[in-house]
């Protein structure tokens, strides 16, 4: 890393670059099948992808093959990552909630030859798709029936191997809204998104003592039998390129492979990660040197909210940019804790892993079930916290219902010590202390409230990103109120993931920071944002119409967003181009705006406005399900077929749209809504696999609930 925290010109040679510099140091962190957490140190790291390098040379994988993964995120899904770059290969990274026709898509589509799978489940998914995708040679899988992980280390330095179980029990990782935005990519369908983590460092050594679990242990897996490799004998093809290496029997010492698969054997279970025959390590290490910056990493598809997902193009280069505008503006490294329930397959969560680990923090995997967050945040207790809004707001609002339950005025006194929660804030921002009545209001109110909501978290955060949505205004008080900063950024696929930031050295609420060094933005005439810099894709997968659509001659993204820059260079998105809602009567509405407002209730999961070319806006609600029946229960109530019809709950939406309407414009307001019975999804088609709305399927599912809308 050119100046000790920055990434490599390519990131083939990564985890040799941070093992190089950091070594024992912890760099991962996670919990094992038993429920303790362990720890993989930086030599550890580069061991198991070296392991899982060879493994992948071993079957066959040549430059620039495509190699995808298809699993939750767990320490393995890193090492693949990485060891997929190491091999000269391209990863493309796949959701695992993407339904069938999408699989297939991104799987034939990419060309994909090896597919590394969270499990058997995922496995027979793919086999199931064989038929559609010629190109497949083989499945791979990440653990076996029971869930377990596959890597087998081998502590560093002399002494016998031991096996370790290296990954959390599969579970379900949040599907989430990752960008850094509130917008969602190109026009074209791009994704509006991650804003790269700048600096956190994190991870799981901390000043909280020894780590439970066993220690960390890592290094090359053992060679020994042979493997059943699923799939048919590959293809006629080029030959493989530099650095590849001969399929041959083991030679004992760890650098041989085992023979590869008969035909006759193939076709059977798929082999585990940690099983796979080796290559040479010279082979590895001579494929990783040959890697430029112009070379592609990745092709990450974007959940568009329209049509099949398009593939961006990201080089070396691309990545290696965005690090390098980005690694200064946080302070991170060794003793820092990131903390990471996002999904690998998402851009953000890849950029946060780049930024932790090249400054020598630790990376802590959330461990798999998405309801254990808040208890594991209280265990890690994390540094930095990479998050969707609706993690932030959850939590203001669980807080401001325990005071208004805490009897009559419970909410004033709450609203109260966050006013001068945020009068403090302001104050050492410009370097000032707080002194007589302010600091002992702020005292009594950090004793009695701040200090409980720091730690919940953990009691160490002190930096945290947001984006893909805006964050409610009174949830970002809150949380500065707490001594919690939280910073908006923006950023899509297209862009590599970043294209403004705020940061502590220049913060502006409500704004998603000034662009990032080297990248420039403008504003169009028609309000679109324009971005460009080393970190814009060069095209889309096998799609010049979509490319000349998102990029003009003269290398500016087309976002697909609307904003503005204010005069000291701060970026404000104020909606997305296509949602653009106009009236009947003409007028210009962005539904994002109220929507946000609506989702700031405890009550409402999601709202949709709905508007174009009728008369005023309506909406559509859907209920956030634990508030409800939690309220419900206390009340009495009796849910017999649900409770969207119920009256009082009615009520309770109906005050929210009324704060809704308050925050915004007259002809914005909301003039009537319905509440749906169940809650948008991914399944259900409603939702992108980062969560974001697909507007005109809703339209479609739910035309007979709007129409009634306009006809009371």
């Amino acid at each position: 890393m050119r100046d000790g925290r920055h990434v490599p010109g390519t990131l083939a040679v990564f985890v040799e670059e941070t093992a190089r510099r950091y070594g024992e140091l912890p760099a991962l962190r996670f919990k094992v099948p038993g429920g303790d957490w362990t720890e993989v140190g930086y030599d550890g790291l580069r061991e198991n992808v070296r392991s899982v390098g060879r493994g992948l040379v071993a079957l066959g994988v040549r430059p620039d093959d495509r190699v995808a993964i298809l699993a939750e995120t767990r320490p393995e899904w890193t090492y693949a990552h990485f060891a997929i770059l190491a091999a000269g290969a391209v990863v493309v990274p796949v959701y695992p909630t993407a339904g069938e026709d999408e699989l297939a898509w991104v799987l034939g589509d990419s060309a994909a030859t090896v597919v590394i799978c969270e499990d058997a489940t995922q496995a027979a998914r793919v086999e199931a798709l064989r038929a559609k995708l010629p190109g497949l040679r083989h499945v791979v899988r990440i653990a076996g029936d029971g869930g377990e992980g596959t890597i087998v280390g081998r502590a560093p330095g002399p002494g016998p191997a031991a096996g370790v179980e290296s990954g959390p029990a599969s579970g379900a990782a949040p599907g989430v809204e990752s960008g850094l935005a509130s917008g969602a990519g190109p026009e074209p369908g791009a994704e509006s998104g991650p804003a790269p983590l700048p600096g956190p460092a994190p991870g799981a050594g901390s000043e909280s003592g020894a780590q439970s679990g066993p220690a960390a242990v890592s290094g090359s897996v053992p060679v020994s039998g042979s493997v059943p490799v699923s799939g048919p004998a590959p293809a006629p093809g080029p030959a493989p390129g530099p650095g590849s290496a001969p399929v041959r029997e083991a030679d004992g010492d760890g650098d041989g492979v085992r023979r590869r698969a008969s035909s006759a054997e193939r076709g059977g279970t798929p082999p585990l990660l940690g099983t796979l025959p080796q290559a040479p390590l010279v082979d590895l290490l001579a494929r990783s040197a040959h890697r430029t910056g112009d070379d592609l990493c990745a092709i990450v598809y974007t959940s568009g909210t329209t049509g099949l997902p398009k593939g961006c193009r990201l080089t070396h280069g691309n990545f290696a940019a965005v690090q390098d505008a980005t690694a200064d503006l946080i302070e991170g490294g060794s003793g820092d804790t990131t903390y990471l329930y996002l999904p690998l397959a998402h851009l953000l969560a890849q950029l946060i892993q780049l930024t932790c680990l090249g400054q020598g923090g630790t990376l802590c995997y959330f461990g798999g079930r998405i309801e254990n967050v808040v208890a594991e945040l209280a265990e890690v207790r994390p540094t930095h916290l990479p998050s969707v809004p609706r993690l932030f707001e959850k939590v203001h609002a669980t807080v401001a219902s325990l005071a208004e339950s805490r009897g009559p005025g419970g909410r004033d006194r709450f609203d109260a010590a966050v006013r001068t929660g945020v009068e403090v804030a302001e104050l050492r921002a410009r370097g000032e202390e707080p002194t007589g009545a302010l600091r002992a209001a702020w005292q009594a109110a950090d004793e009695s409230l701040f200090s409980l909501v720091r730690a919940a978290f953990g009691g160490r955060l002190r930096w945290a990103l947001t984006g893909g949505a805006p964050i409610a205004p009174q949830t970002m008080d809150f949380l500065r109120a707490c001594g919690i900063g939280v910073f908006e950024g923006y950023g899509m696929t297209e862009s590599a993931g970043v294209i403004s930031l705020n940061h502590p050295g220049a913060v502006r609420y409500g704004t998603v920071g000034r662009p990032v060094r080297g990248c420039e933005v403008r504003i169009a005439g028609d309000g679109e944002v324009l971005a460009r810099g080393p970190g814009v894709f060069p095209g889309y997968h096998a799609d010049p119409a979509a490319t000349a659509q998102a990029l003009d001659p003269d290398g500016w993204l087309r976002t697909g967003d609307l904003g503005s820059l204010d005069a000291d260079g701060f970026l404000r998105i104020t909606g997305r181009k296509k949602d653009l809602i106009i009236t009947s009567g003409g007028k210009n509405l962005t539904p994002s705006l109220v929507e946000a407002a609506l989702q700031q209730s405890r009550w409402i999961s999601r709202a949709v406005m709905i508007g174009d070319a009728r008369p005023y806006p309506v909406a559509l609600v859907t209920l956030d399900a634990e508030e409800i029946a939690a309220w419900a229960r206390s009340e009495g109530l009796d849910p017999g077929r649900g409770y969207a019809g119920h009256p009082l709950v009615r009520a309770r939406c109906q005050e929210a749209v009324d704060a809704a309407n308050a925050q915004v414009a007259r002809p914005a307001r909301i003039r009537a809504f319905t509440i749906l019975e169940e809650d948008f999804s991914v399944g259900g088609g409603e939702l992108t696999p980062t969560l974001k709305l697909r507007r005109s399927a809703i339209a479609n599912r739910y035309a007979a609930e709007i129409d009634a809308l306009y006809e009371r």
